[in-house]
Protein backbone atom coordinates (compact mmCIF):
# COMPACT_ATOMS: atom_id res chain seq x y z
CA UNK A 1 0.00 0.00 0.00
CA UNK A 2 3.00 2.17 0.42
CA UNK A 3 3.49 2.93 -3.46
CA UNK A 4 -0.01 3.95 -4.02
CA UNK A 5 0.13 6.35 -0.95
CA UNK A 6 3.48 8.03 -2.07
CA UNK A 7 1.74 8.22 -5.78
CA UNK A 8 -1.05 10.12 -4.04
CA UNK A 9 0.80 12.28 -1.69
CA UNK A 10 2.84 13.15 -5.10
CA UNK A 11 0.19 14.26 -7.08
CA UNK A 12 -1.76 16.10 -4.08
CA UNK A 13 1.46 18.20 -4.34
CA UNK A 14 2.09 18.79 -7.49
CA UNK A 15 -1.78 20.13 -7.76
CA UNK A 16 -0.55 22.20 -4.23
CA UNK A 17 1.98 23.97 -6.33
CA UNK A 18 -0.50 24.78 -9.42
CA UNK A 19 -3.13 26.33 -7.20
CA UNK A 20 -1.34 29.73 -6.75
CA UNK A 21 -0.51 30.28 -10.25
CA UNK A 22 -4.10 28.94 -11.33
CA UNK A 23 -5.39 31.53 -8.93
CA UNK A 24 -3.01 34.40 -10.13
CA UNK A 25 -4.31 33.92 -13.51
CA UNK A 26 -7.87 33.81 -12.29
CA UNK A 27 -7.87 37.20 -10.56
CA UNK A 28 -6.08 38.69 -13.34
CA UNK A 29 -5.00 41.76 -13.13
CA UNK A 30 -5.06 42.38 -8.99
CA UNK A 31 -2.11 44.91 -9.51
CA UNK A 32 -1.22 47.92 -11.99
CA UNK A 33 -0.11 47.39 -15.36
CA UNK A 34 3.19 48.53 -17.09
CA UNK A 35 2.41 49.13 -21.15
CA UNK A 36 5.79 50.18 -22.56
CA UNK A 37 5.53 52.17 -25.40
CA UNK A 38 9.07 52.02 -27.39
CA UNK A 39 8.95 55.48 -28.74
CA UNK A 40 9.44 59.27 -27.33
CA UNK A 41 7.12 60.83 -25.89
CA UNK A 42 3.96 63.08 -27.61
CA UNK A 43 4.26 61.17 -30.85
CA UNK A 44 1.43 59.62 -32.29
CA UNK A 45 2.38 56.18 -30.44
CA UNK A 46 2.04 57.89 -27.49
CA UNK A 47 -0.83 59.01 -28.23
CA UNK A 48 -2.53 55.82 -29.40
CA UNK A 49 -0.47 54.35 -26.21
CA UNK A 50 -2.41 56.23 -23.18
CA UNK A 51 -5.48 56.17 -24.76
CA UNK A 52 -5.58 52.47 -24.81
CA UNK A 53 -4.13 52.74 -21.44
CA UNK A 54 -7.44 54.48 -20.35
CA UNK A 55 -9.27 52.53 -22.50
CA UNK A 56 -7.81 49.17 -20.67
CA UNK A 57 -8.18 50.37 -17.59
CA UNK A 58 -11.82 50.74 -17.31
CA UNK A 59 -12.01 47.59 -18.84
CA UNK A 60 -9.48 45.63 -16.41
CA UNK A 61 -10.22 47.11 -12.87
CA UNK A 62 -6.55 48.66 -12.31
CA UNK A 63 -4.21 50.95 -13.75
CA UNK A 64 -2.10 50.84 -16.82
CA UNK A 65 0.65 52.83 -16.49
CA UNK A 66 2.78 53.86 -20.04
CA UNK A 67 6.43 53.36 -19.68
CA UNK A 68 8.48 54.93 -22.80
CA UNK A 69 11.39 53.34 -23.96
CA UNK A 70 12.68 55.37 -27.06
CA UNK A 71 15.43 54.10 -28.59
CA UNK A 72 16.94 52.65 -32.04
CA UNK A 73 13.67 53.02 -33.75
CA UNK A 74 11.78 50.85 -31.41
CA UNK A 75 14.26 47.93 -31.09
CA UNK A 76 15.05 49.23 -27.41
CA UNK A 77 11.88 49.01 -25.79
CA UNK A 78 10.81 46.20 -28.06
CA UNK A 79 13.47 44.12 -26.49
CA UNK A 80 12.60 45.53 -22.95
CA UNK A 81 9.65 43.60 -23.06
CA UNK A 82 10.97 40.61 -24.56
CA UNK A 83 12.56 40.00 -21.36
CA UNK A 84 10.79 40.97 -19.04
CA UNK A 85 8.00 38.19 -17.04
CA UNK A 86 5.66 36.64 -18.89
CA UNK A 87 2.83 37.39 -16.29
CA UNK A 88 0.90 39.82 -18.18
CA UNK A 89 2.12 43.13 -15.94
CA UNK A 90 4.37 43.93 -18.60
CA UNK A 91 2.80 44.31 -22.18
CA UNK A 92 4.08 46.08 -25.22
CA UNK A 93 2.90 48.73 -27.83
CA UNK A 94 4.41 46.32 -30.65
CA UNK A 95 5.35 47.90 -33.66
CA UNK A 96 6.30 47.37 -37.08
CA UNK A 97 9.26 48.87 -36.86
CA UNK A 98 10.12 46.99 -33.65
CA UNK A 99 9.13 43.41 -34.37
CA UNK A 100 9.39 43.32 -37.96
CA UNK A 101 11.98 45.90 -39.45
CA UNK A 102 14.15 46.31 -36.84
CA UNK A 103 15.18 42.68 -36.48
CA UNK A 104 15.55 42.38 -39.87
CA UNK A 105 17.75 45.11 -40.59
CA UNK A 106 20.24 44.66 -37.18
CA UNK A 107 21.29 42.11 -35.54
CA UNK A 108 18.61 42.45 -31.87
CA UNK A 109 18.84 40.69 -29.05
CA UNK A 110 15.00 39.22 -29.36
CA UNK A 111 13.37 37.84 -32.44
CA UNK A 112 10.56 39.95 -33.26
CA UNK A 113 7.37 37.40 -33.41
CA UNK A 114 8.74 34.26 -32.00
CA UNK A 115 9.63 35.64 -28.57
CA UNK A 116 6.47 37.48 -28.11
CA UNK A 117 2.45 36.70 -27.84
CA UNK A 118 0.32 38.68 -30.08
CA UNK A 119 -2.83 39.57 -28.41
CA UNK A 120 -4.43 41.86 -31.44
CA UNK A 121 -4.18 45.19 -32.52
CA UNK A 122 -4.60 48.45 -31.78
CA UNK A 123 -4.77 50.33 -35.13
CA UNK A 124 -3.14 50.20 -38.78
CA UNK A 125 -1.76 53.44 -39.97
CA UNK A 126 -0.98 53.64 -43.72
CA UNK A 127 0.58 56.36 -45.51
CA UNK A 128 -0.10 58.44 -48.10
CA UNK A 129 1.71 59.79 -51.14
CA UNK A 130 1.86 63.55 -52.33
CA UNK A 131 3.08 65.93 -54.27
CA UNK A 132 3.78 69.37 -54.29
CA UNK A 133 1.20 70.72 -55.80
CA UNK A 134 3.23 73.17 -57.86
CA UNK A 135 4.44 70.07 -60.00
CA UNK A 136 0.90 69.99 -61.33
CA UNK A 137 1.02 66.24 -60.76
CA UNK A 138 -3.06 65.04 -60.50
CA UNK A 139 -3.10 61.22 -60.37
CA UNK A 140 -0.66 58.22 -59.44
CA UNK A 141 -0.60 57.61 -63.44
CA UNK A 142 0.37 60.84 -64.08
CA UNK A 143 3.67 61.06 -62.05
CA UNK A 144 4.47 56.67 -63.22
CA UNK A 145 4.55 58.33 -66.81
CA UNK A 146 6.83 61.58 -66.34
CA UNK A 147 8.79 59.59 -63.78
CA UNK A 148 8.86 57.14 -66.30
CA UNK A 149 10.09 59.56 -69.13
CA UNK A 150 12.60 61.33 -66.73
CA UNK A 151 14.40 58.61 -64.53
CA UNK A 152 15.74 59.46 -61.33
CA UNK A 153 14.62 63.38 -61.90
CA UNK A 154 11.74 63.13 -59.40
CA UNK A 155 12.99 62.25 -55.23
CA UNK A 156 10.42 61.91 -52.30
CA UNK A 157 10.99 62.48 -48.53
CA UNK A 158 10.52 60.54 -45.72
CA UNK A 159 10.35 60.39 -42.17
CA UNK A 160 13.70 57.94 -42.13
CA UNK A 161 15.00 55.60 -43.72
CA UNK A 162 13.46 51.92 -42.88
CA UNK A 163 10.35 53.21 -41.69
CA UNK A 164 7.28 52.44 -43.62
CA UNK A 165 7.20 55.87 -45.30
CA UNK A 166 10.44 54.91 -46.71
CA UNK A 167 9.67 51.24 -47.39
CA UNK A 168 6.36 52.85 -48.78
CA UNK A 169 8.61 54.76 -51.64
CA UNK A 170 10.96 51.85 -52.30
CA UNK A 171 7.80 49.34 -52.62
CA UNK A 172 6.08 51.84 -55.34
CA UNK A 173 9.78 52.59 -56.92
CA UNK A 174 9.80 48.39 -57.52
CA UNK A 175 5.88 48.04 -58.38
CA UNK A 176 4.96 50.77 -60.54
CA UNK A 177 9.10 50.36 -61.72
CA UNK A 178 10.24 53.85 -62.24
CA UNK A 179 13.13 55.71 -61.16
CA UNK A 180 12.69 58.14 -58.14
CA UNK A 181 15.33 59.33 -55.46
CA UNK A 182 14.50 58.58 -51.51
CA UNK A 183 15.80 61.86 -49.51
CA UNK A 184 15.36 60.73 -45.72
CA UNK A 185 14.53 63.02 -43.00
CA UNK A 186 14.73 63.17 -38.99
CA UNK A 187 10.93 62.95 -38.40
CA UNK A 188 8.09 63.82 -40.50
CA UNK A 189 7.95 67.81 -39.58
CA UNK A 190 11.11 68.69 -41.58
CA UNK A 191 10.49 66.24 -44.38
CA UNK A 192 6.88 68.35 -45.02
CA UNK A 193 8.19 71.78 -44.32
CA UNK A 194 10.66 70.81 -46.97
CA UNK A 195 7.80 69.37 -48.99
CA UNK A 196 5.57 72.65 -48.88
CA UNK A 197 8.79 74.82 -49.63
CA UNK A 198 9.82 72.90 -52.58
CA UNK A 199 12.94 71.88 -51.92
CA UNK A 200 11.86 68.30 -52.68
CA UNK A 201 8.86 67.24 -54.91
CA UNK A 202 6.92 63.83 -53.29
CA UNK A 203 6.19 62.78 -49.55
CA UNK A 204 5.22 59.33 -48.32
CA UNK A 205 3.92 60.96 -45.20
CA UNK A 206 1.20 59.96 -42.62
CA UNK A 207 -2.46 61.52 -43.58
CA UNK A 208 -2.91 63.73 -40.35
CA UNK A 209 0.03 65.91 -40.71
CA UNK A 210 -0.30 66.27 -44.37
CA UNK A 211 -4.27 66.96 -44.51
CA UNK A 212 -4.87 70.69 -43.99
CA UNK A 213 -2.12 71.16 -46.64
CA UNK A 214 -3.92 68.91 -48.92
CA UNK A 215 -7.52 70.42 -48.21
CA UNK A 216 -6.08 74.32 -48.73
CA UNK A 217 -4.37 73.27 -51.93
CA UNK A 218 -0.55 73.39 -51.36
CA UNK A 219 -0.10 69.68 -51.52
CA UNK A 220 -1.78 66.98 -53.90
CA UNK A 221 -2.79 63.68 -52.32
CA UNK A 222 -2.02 61.24 -55.21
CA UNK A 223 -2.59 57.86 -53.81
CA UNK A 224 -3.02 56.06 -49.92
CA UNK A 225 -0.80 52.72 -49.18
CA UNK A 226 -3.69 51.17 -47.02
CA UNK A 227 -5.73 48.13 -48.42
CA UNK A 228 -8.97 50.52 -48.47
CA UNK A 229 -8.94 54.80 -48.24
CA UNK A 230 -8.62 56.81 -45.29
CA UNK A 231 -11.47 58.53 -43.62
CA UNK A 232 -9.78 61.21 -43.28
CA UNK A 233 -8.80 61.13 -47.07
CA UNK A 234 -11.89 59.48 -48.74
CA UNK A 235 -11.16 60.95 -52.06
CA UNK A 236 -7.90 59.42 -52.51
CA UNK A 237 -7.23 56.04 -54.07
CA UNK A 238 -5.69 53.31 -52.81
CA UNK A 239 -2.32 52.09 -54.74
CA UNK A 240 -4.40 49.26 -55.88
CA UNK A 241 -7.02 51.43 -56.79
CA UNK A 242 -5.03 53.43 -58.60
CA UNK A 243 -3.77 51.03 -61.25
CA UNK A 244 -0.08 49.61 -58.70
CA UNK A 245 -0.15 45.91 -59.21
CA UNK A 246 0.64 43.28 -57.04
CA UNK A 247 0.61 45.93 -54.41
CA UNK A 248 1.88 45.02 -50.85
CA UNK A 249 0.43 47.09 -47.98
CA UNK A 250 2.92 49.05 -45.71
CA UNK A 251 1.92 50.47 -42.83
CA UNK A 252 2.18 51.68 -39.49
CA UNK A 253 0.89 49.18 -36.77
CA UNK A 254 0.35 48.75 -33.28
CA UNK A 255 -0.25 45.17 -31.68
CA UNK A 256 -0.71 44.73 -28.17
CA UNK A 257 1.74 41.58 -27.48
CA UNK A 258 3.05 40.41 -24.59
CA UNK A 259 6.75 38.05 -23.61
CA UNK A 260 6.38 34.63 -25.33
CA UNK A 261 5.00 32.08 -22.49
CA UNK A 262 2.18 34.31 -21.32
CA UNK A 263 -0.71 32.30 -19.80
CA UNK A 264 -3.11 31.43 -22.07
CA UNK A 265 -5.96 32.76 -20.00
CA UNK A 266 -4.26 36.01 -19.29
CA UNK A 267 -4.35 36.34 -23.51
CA UNK A 268 -7.63 35.65 -23.54
CA UNK A 269 -8.89 38.21 -21.08
CA UNK A 270 -6.80 40.92 -22.77
CA UNK A 271 -7.81 39.75 -26.21
CA UNK A 272 -11.83 40.50 -24.45
CA UNK A 273 -10.74 43.78 -23.33
CA UNK A 274 -9.46 45.09 -26.51
CA UNK A 275 -12.19 43.44 -28.69
CA UNK A 276 -14.67 45.40 -26.67
CA UNK A 277 -12.32 48.65 -26.99
CA UNK A 278 -12.33 48.79 -30.66
CA UNK A 279 -16.23 48.05 -30.31
CA UNK A 280 -16.33 51.47 -28.44
CA UNK A 281 -17.99 54.59 -30.58
CA UNK A 282 -16.11 56.53 -28.74
CA UNK A 283 -12.81 54.90 -29.57
CA UNK A 284 -13.52 54.52 -33.19
CA UNK A 285 -14.06 58.27 -33.30
CA UNK A 286 -10.77 58.98 -31.45
CA UNK A 287 -8.74 56.56 -34.22
CA UNK A 288 -10.52 57.90 -37.44
CA UNK A 289 -9.25 61.43 -36.20
CA UNK A 290 -5.57 59.55 -35.96
CA UNK A 291 -6.07 57.92 -39.38
CA UNK A 292 -6.18 55.01 -37.61
CA UNK A 293 -7.57 51.53 -39.21
CA UNK A 294 -9.07 49.58 -36.76
CA UNK A 295 -9.17 45.42 -37.73
CA UNK A 296 -10.46 43.72 -34.79
CA UNK A 297 -8.27 40.46 -35.10
CA UNK A 298 -8.02 37.24 -32.58
CA UNK A 299 -4.60 36.81 -31.42
CA UNK A 300 -3.86 34.11 -34.21
CA UNK A 301 -5.44 36.66 -36.68
CA UNK A 302 -3.07 39.08 -35.38
CA UNK A 303 -0.06 36.32 -35.59
CA UNK A 304 -1.05 35.87 -38.79
CA UNK A 305 -1.06 38.85 -40.49
CA UNK A 306 2.49 40.17 -38.55
CA UNK A 307 4.11 37.04 -40.52
CA UNK A 308 2.54 38.15 -43.79
CA UNK A 309 4.41 41.49 -43.19
CA UNK A 310 7.71 39.96 -42.13
CA UNK A 311 7.68 38.10 -45.76
CA UNK A 312 6.50 41.02 -47.70
CA UNK A 313 9.01 43.22 -45.81
CA UNK A 314 12.18 40.47 -45.91
CA UNK A 315 11.62 40.46 -49.90
CA UNK A 316 11.40 43.90 -50.12
CA UNK A 317 14.63 44.63 -47.92
CA UNK A 318 16.43 41.93 -49.13
CA UNK A 319 15.92 43.92 -52.52
CA UNK A 320 17.25 47.09 -51.33
CA UNK A 321 20.40 45.26 -49.61
CA UNK A 322 19.12 46.50 -46.45
CA UNK A 323 18.93 42.90 -44.36
CA UNK A 324 21.70 42.46 -41.64
CA UNK A 325 24.58 40.33 -42.66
Amino acid sequence: MKRPIAALMGCLTATLMLLPAVHAQSDYPNRPITLVNPYAPGGPADTLARELASKLKERLGQPVVVENKPGSGAVVGTGYVARAKPDGYTLLMGTSPGMIVGPLIERTTYDGLKDFDLIGLIANQPVVLVANAKLGIDSLQDLIERARKNPGQFNFASAGTGGPTHLAGEMLRRRANIQIVHVPYKGAAPALQDLIGGQVQLGMLSASPVLPFVKDGRLKALAYTGSRRSSLLPDVPTMAEAGVQNWSEVSTWYALAAPRGTPQAIITKLSEALTAINADPQHRKFLSEQDGLIDNMTPAEVTSFAEKDLAAMKELLGALDMLAK
